[in-house]
């Protein structure tokens, strides 16, 4: 495995590295766990797609683009609300 060095300001850097550290591991090995479990746009995209099409199988709901968006913009708003407390 090769090494690849990432420009971070220090701040960003220590926090990481506290928090590998509370973890009891290495930055390097936080940092590499870390992006083995994040997903891509690619990925998240093809996730949602996946629900989209167990829902429908399991429930027959199908929502149209228009109301994904009310949906969206009502979780939006929720958690919105939910942060300003």
């Amino acid at each position: 495995m090769s090494d690849a060095n990432v420009r971070i300001p220090e701040e960003a850097r220590d926090r990481l590295a506290a928090i590998a550290a509370a973890e009891g591991m290495s930055l390097r090995a936080y940092l590499a766990r870390l992006a083995d479990t994040l997903l891509t746009p690619a990925e998240r995209a093809q996730r949602a797609e996946q629900a989209r099409a167990a829902l429908k199988e399991w429930t027959g709901y199908a929502p149209t683009p228009a109301q994904e968006q009310d949906l969206d913009s009502e979780l939006d708003r929720r958690l919105a609300e939910a942060g300003a407390r």
